[in-house]
């Protein structure tokens, strides 16, 4: 017997800004919502980041 939970309605993606890490080794980047400093340090390698958009997931 098989479930269905009917057609999964589509992830709305939006223009975001983010954090990226300025590192060529590391692929670190956060949102800009989730940081917490006005110019993060990366949490993985501690390099500085800087700021791009993305378009990404819309997250509520």
């Amino acid at each position: 017997m098989s479930f269905s939970r009917g057609p999964k309605e589509p992830v709305q993606e939006v223009e975001t800004t983010i954090w990226t890490c300025t590192s060529e080794e590391c692929n670190g980047w956060m949102r800009e919502s989730w940081s917490f400093n006005d110019e993060p340090k990366c949490p993985l390698c501690k390099s500085s980041m800087t700021q791009e958009v993305r378009v990404l997931p819309e997250i509520k």
